[in-house]
């Protein structure tokens, strides 16, 4: 089968020696570029458009994990999103996270025999995606992370599922719950009753607290936020959006394929990434 990949990799060495081992274990595999670091990837991913991409976890800037959810948010939605192969050094908090996610991974330095396990496993998911197919019977010798192709309601997102799945295993424990806000509004601090937000947006060092009268920044990251909030009332819809749950009042598909949504008291429409667009597939 003909496929292309992409490696992000910030240890050159590494990465040609993860090049070379592709070659032996997958001659057909062909190999786009290598890239040193997070933001590297995300771009060269969005022009090549690779199969498979093979994801440092640490890097400079963007981190593995951030690289695969900023694709997530800006992946075209008629392409297929790639298959996802995690490098990482042995830590065995991630491994367990892997293996829940059914996402699979390669420990540094990258063994011949796990990487060809690995290559039959993309091999198997990238054939059963050419077909349409969303499940599949194991695939002999590619035991870990996972024995199977993950099952998802649509053939080809497999990867997205996974990736739900790992972002949700690595989220920050929860905190007591916000009731109010405090907001800088001039000299003056404005409390603002949680109950009156209809959605968090991240904007460049701020986040905007968007209420029905209006919008007010805040200097907390949205990822720092958000282990305050309910999950089943404030929803995440895109990587720098989360919304109230019950101000949804409806989501539309545009002819591209991407999702938007509308709020209660909000006159414009937010957009959902194709991680979170599982969300409104009518039951």
């Amino acid at each position: 089968m003909n496929a292309s990949a992409l490696i992000a990799e910030d240890e050159p060495l590494l990465a040609q020696a993860l090049r070379a081992g592709l070659q032996q274990a997958w001659p057909e595999l062909s190999v786009a570029g290598i890239v040193g670091d997070g933001a590297s990837a995300v771009r060269a991913a969005l022009v090549q458009r690779p199969d498979v991409l093979f994801l440092d976890i640490r890097m400079p800037g963007r981190s593995g994990l951030e690289a695969a959810e900023a694709l997530a948010d800006e992946w075209p939605a008629a392409a297929p999103f790639p298959l996802l192969v995690f490098v990482t050094a042995y830590d065995q908090y991630a491994i367990a996270a892997f293996e829940r996610a059914a996402v699979d991974y390669l420990l540094k330095p990258v063994e011949s025999e796990r990487l060809a396990r690995t290559c039959a496993r993309l091999r198997a998911m990238l054939a059963l995606r050419a077909n349409g197919t969303a499940s599949a019977s194991p695939v002999p010798g590619a035991r870990a992370p996972a024995a199977a192709v993950p099952r998802t309601a649509e053939a080809g997102d497999d990867a997205l599922e996974s990736l739900r799945r790992l972002l949700a295993a690595h989220a920050a424990p929860a905190q007591p719950r916000l009731r109010l806000i405090p907001a800088g509004v001039g000299q003056t601090v404005r409390m603002i009753p949680i109950g009156e937000v209809l959605a968090f947006e991240a904007a460049d060092k701020y986040v905007l607290v968007v209420t029905a009268a209006g919008e007010t920044p805040i200097r907390v990251p949205l990822k720092e936020l958000q282990p305050q909030l309910d999950p089943d009332e404030f929803w995440q819809i895109h990587r720098g959006t989360v919304v109230r749950a019950s101000a949804i009042e409806s989501a539309t598909r545009d002819e591209a394929g991407r999702t938007w949504v509308r709020l209660r008291g909000l006159e414009r429409a937010l957009a959902v990434s194709r991680l979170y667009a599982q969300r409104f597939r009518p039951l």
